[in-house]
């Protein structure tokens, strides 16, 4: 108990000069530090206040110039669906006249279709595909060819007005698109350190995986904007297409209509003056029949005379073959002898080709003949229906502009 009790080591007083040395010490090197600290914190808080501020100006700055650059867009979006909602009301205006223009051509095709008919009751030679009737048929393949023409470019039309109608719609959904990204960065753009409903949000620090580069978002637009100025240029130069054809279709018509009235008429006064020249024309066609009939027989005479020559040229050349070692040569008489060969050969083919073309045109008189010959017994049936049925129901046709 009496160790317990016993009194600490004491310490010697240059100890205690040194320790309070020493606290003295540490104390202003801690001062020291700390200043040090505060100093940098300072400089630090200023150094990223600034950097701060410059940053969010510059970001407000770009927001500013983003929101001026979809409002551009948005403006040329907005110019180009106007035009193209304007171009496609127009062109189906267009379409409308292309409608009545095909309606329109139903009633001549069906007559002119109906004359032919009629006309297939002539008898005998004047059942003839004469100038009225090949007239009939152009009309008939005019009217044709209209109606086709105006139900290909009817097609045209409807596609043209769907192409119109998918780059309106893809300007539309540019423009939703656009509203709603100028929306968010509209708001974006009046947020300050101030306003109420600014928090923290999670994971936001990132590039989204389906965000696409400002290259690729500029041509997105600009390729919406060119292919609504395509499509709009398109239906321009259908619309001009369209007026084209219906002025021209229209006067194809009217042309073709009356040059068939007028063939009509010259076929009538044709008829009844054929009665009194049939005769005289049956006896040319005769005449005519026996000279080319004499020719034949000349030309045939004459591809016969040429055997002779052709054979006695070819075996002298045969002959010739057999002559021995160097007398085997080609001298002048075997190049004569070959362009004898030639020579006739070509005479002959000349005289056939004449001789197959006299057989045609003898060939055609024969049919001539036979054509006036029964002509005259079929006039005043031919007179009635060019003259009684088809000229009368052709009076009723009024081609109007389209």
């Amino acid at each position: 108990m009496a160790k317990l009790l016993q009194a600490l080591p004491k310490c010697l007083p240059a100890d205690w000069h040194i320790a309070n040395k020493m606290q003295c010490v540490s104390t202003e090197s801690q001062k020291s530090s700390s200043e040090r600290v505060t100093a940098e914190s300072q400089r630090l808080v200023d150094e990223t206040e600034k950097t701060t501020q410059k940053t969010q100006s510059d970001v407000n700055k770009k927001i500013e110039q983003r929101l001026e650059e979809i409002k551009f867009w948005k403006q040329e979006l907005d110019d180009k669906l106007e035009q193209i909602v304007n171009e496609t009301e127009v062109l189906l205006t267009f379409k409308t006249r292309l409608e009545k223009a095909l309606e329109s051509c139903k009633e001549p095709l069906v007559i002119a279709q109906q004359c032919l008919l009629n006309r297939e009751r002539r008898v005998g030679i004047d059942l003839v595909h004469d100038e009225v009737e090949q007239e009939l048929v152009k009309e008939a393949e005019v009217l044709q060819g209209v109606i086709a023409l105006l139900e290909r470019t009817l097609e045209q039309t409807n596609e043209q007005i769907r192409l119109n109608r998918s780059a309106k719609y893809k300007l539309e959904m540019d423009l939703r698109d656009k509203f709603t990204a100028l929306m968010i960065d509209d708001y974006c753009a009046s947020l300050t350190n101030n306003t109420p409903d600014i928090r923290y949000a999670n994971n936001v620090v990132k590039i989204e995986a389906n965000s696409v580069s400002l290259e690729d978002w500029i041509d997105f637009s600009n390729v919406n904007i060119e292919k609504a100025d395509k499509q709009r240029n398109s239906s321009l130069a259908l619309r001009a297409l369209i007026d084209c054809i219906l002025s021209q279709t229209v006067n194809d018509v009217r042309k073709q209509f009356e040059i068939v009235n007028v063939a009509f008429r010259n076929r009538v006064k044709e008829v009844k003056d054929a009665k009194h020249k049939l005769e005289t024309l049956l006896a040319m066609v005769m005449d005519e029949t026996a000279s080319q009939e004499k020719n034949i027989a000349a030309l045939e005479k004459a591809i016969t005379d040429k055997e002779g020559p052709a054979q006695v040229a070819q075996t002298r050349l045969e002959a010739r073959t057999h002559r021995p070692n160097v007398e085997l040569c080609c001298d002048t008489v075997q190049y004569r002898l070959i362009s004898e060969v030639q020579e006739i050969t070509n005479n002959i083919q000349r005289l056939k080709d004449t001789l197959a073309q006299a057989e045609a045109q003898l060939k055609g008189l024969s049919r001539r003949q036979l054509s006036l010959e029964e002509e005259i017994q079929v006039k005043e049936n031919t007179l009635y229906i060019d003259e009684v049925l088809c000229m009368q129901m052709r009076e009723s046709v009024s081609i109007n502009s389209f």
